[in-house]
């Protein structure tokens, strides 16, 4: 873990939030001069604090209407069949975030889709074909509450 002082953390709140801003605005927001603001950028950058930078897409604009959670359970968590599994959630489109979990389910899998039919097309084609596949429970999101938000600032 990477000390942060304060400024650090009012710079990545802000690239949070927008991560779009030039040096100027930014460095206005938190009260600093641009040379200094972007060395600072510079230096969460190359620390690996800020990861990427990304454009949030909306969903709905592009006809992708459903947004699906599947809880997977794996029959064999070998380490063979654990690595195919992740390789092959990596490589569906459709699925935007997957989480490998701790409890009963082995991984929490975020799926955006087009329609309900377009669903179970996946689950057809690409899902239930994951080796060592025990079971597959879906839940539907009617809305979203909280979009993603800023990671709190310790």
């Amino acid at each position: 873990m990477i000390a942060l002082d304060s400024i650090d953390r009012r710079i990545l709140l802000e690239l949070q939030k927008d991560g779009r801003l030039t040096n100027q605005e930014l460095a206005d927001r938190i009260g600093l001069s641009p040379s200094p603001c972007l060395r600072r950028v510079r230096q969460l950058q190359e620390s690996g604090v800020i990861e990427r930078y990304t454009a949030v897409v909306s969903p709905k604009a592009l006809g992708l209407s459903i947004t699906a959670f599947a809880r997977l359970t794996l029959l064999s968590h070998a380490s063979p069949v654990v690595d195919e599994v992740e390789e092959r959630l990596r490589a569906i489109p459709e699925v935007v975030e997957a989480y490998l979990l701790a409890g009963d389910d082995d991984y929490l899998v975020k799926i955006v889709i087009k329609s309900f039919e377009d669903y179970e097309d996946l689950l057809r084609r690409e899902i239930r074909s994951i080796p060592s596949l025990a079971s597959i429970k879906t839940t539907f999101a009617f809305a979203v509450t909280k979009p993603q938000s800023p990671l709190p600032m310790p």
